[in-house]
């Protein structure tokens, strides 16, 4: 050993002899902007593919007003909208007074664009998750039991419902 090398560990290929600054080395402005307009290319890209990314949206929705509000709507009662032997499409029907309590069956999807048939049993009409009691999304047949004891049921993309039971 030399009297001129100080005692330790010998610098290896992480600690170069004689450099001791830990400092990163500064980012060339180059860098940055290539990383910034990938960025700002990324979010502009996203926003464009949101505002078109469904033209047919308003075509597939189903109408805003529920079973209820359609009855109120017109001067008729609601029981002309519903025949009693089932529930005729998408909306929000009140038990008891849209719908009879009983068994329905409806044989899945509308088809087309729609594939899925979703159904949900409800305590109350504020449209939180709380008031859901039962719900399903099928691709095919199914049943449901809407008790007396349930306010609504609301159904979507769904063929109509006869009643069976």
């Amino acid at each position: 050993m030399d009297s001129r090398t100080p005692p330790g560990p010998p610098d290896g290929p992480l600690q170069p002899q004689g450099h001791n600054d830990t400092t990163r080395p500064a980012r060339s402005w180059r860098s940055v902007l290539t990383h910034a307009g990938a960025a700002l290319l990324g979010l502009l890209l996203g926003v464009l593919i949101g505002l078109t990314g469904n033209l047919n949206a308003d075509k597939a929705a189903p109408s805003a007003a529920t079973g209820t509000e359609m009855a109120i709507a017109s001067d008729q009662p609601s029981a002309d909208k519903v025949p009693s032997d089932g529930i005729p499409g998408d909306g929000t029907y009140v038990v008891g007074s849209d719908i009879k309590p009983g068994t329905y069956r409806s044989d899945g999807p509308q088809g087309g664009q729609t594939t899925s048939c979703y159904w949900a049993r409800l305590s109350g009409t504020s449209g939180e998750a709380k008031d859901i009691i039962a719900n399903e999304g099928t691709s095919g047949q199914t049943t449901v039991t809407i008790a007396a004891t349930d306010k609504a049921f609301t159904t979507m993309g769904c063929k109509p419902w006869k009643k069976i039971g």
